[in-house]
């Protein structure tokens, strides 16, 4: 159970039934994984959780009507981060930034540098940095080394999935992950995610990351780190539980008052959470 009396998981995806993917959907989850709003919601309130950060799905593409639907009937516990073809308008972002979405995601990952380099991808950036919207940047490995000349010279405020995905054979000392470290040093934001998805040991408690983790708390300082458990585990080839994701936590930052900033105090501030 969290700590502070309010808590936000910054880092889940939700599904609506029959909703269709689009045609050149990266990835289509097992039924299994299609976790919805409302069963998030009852996770949220069985591990003690008050509010929620949802990450648009990928098989939805740029149609975030699934997760601004669930934002709608939340009654302010939930708060989203969209996905947005670059010919999105201004009016088309406003209209998202007005619902309750506080960023976009780039999902270099699965996209390689296309998401920053499009057409409209510049204007894109350019109207986030206007609005004071994160640009919220899926990375692995070394992937971030090229981007982030792209992601400096747009001036926006930045915030990385799943501490960078780093690759744990390489060591903290890899291209990628340093360069991840100096966005840190520059004021941006991180969330203390997915562990599974770097680690090599197959089951909790995923401890080959700690070094990892400790280097981007230090780097980011914990008044920018944010926790997430990426419920409900999409694209995972094995069972996964919120109980041990949530776990790891309390391993990272073992003081109490410091795991209400990352589960808290820096939601709150940083997405408007009340």
């Amino acid at each position: 159970m969290p700590d502070p009396e309010r808590a936000a998981d910054c880092h889940a995806h939700i599904f609506c039934k029959g909703r269709p993917s689009i045609a050149d959907a990266v990835y289509q989850p097992h039924p299994s994984q299609e976790g919805t709003a409302a069963q998030f919601l009852a996770v949220l309130d069985a591990h003690g959780f008050s509010h929620g950060l949802l990450v648009g799905a990928g098989p939805y593409g740029p149609d975030n009507r699934c997760m601004l639907e669930a934002i709608a009937a939340s009654r302010g516990r939930l708060k989203g981060i969209g996905i947005a073809d670059a010919r999105i308008t201004d009016r088309e972002l406003d209209a998202l930034a007005e619902a309750g979405v506080v960023g976009i995601r780039f999902n270099l990952f699965n996209h390689g540098l296309r998401p920053l380099t499009e057409p409209g991808a510049a204007h894109l950036l350019a109207a986030m940095k206007a609005r004071n919207l994160f640009v919220q940047v899926q990375v692995q490995k070394d992937e971030l080394v090229a981007a982030a000349p792209i992601l400096r010279a747009a001036g926006v405020r930045l915030m990385f999935d799943h501490f960078g995905r780093p690759s744990v054979a390489a060591g903290v000392a890899q291209p990628g992950f340093q360069a991840l470290l100096d966005m840190g040093r520059e004021g941006h934001v991180i969330k203390l995610s997915g562990p599974f998805r770097s680690s090599v040991q197959g089951c909790f408690p995923w401890d080959d990351v700690d070094p990892f983790i400790a280097a981007a708390i230090d780097a980011f300082t914990l008044d920018r780190c944010v926790w997430g458990s990426d419920w409900p585990f999409v694209r995972m080839d094995e069972r996964m539980d919120y109980g041990p994701a949530l776990a790891c936590l309390k391993r990272w930052v073992p003081d109490a008052a410091d795991r209400a900033k990352v589960l808290w105090h820096n939601p709150a501030r940083l997405f408007g959470f009340a």
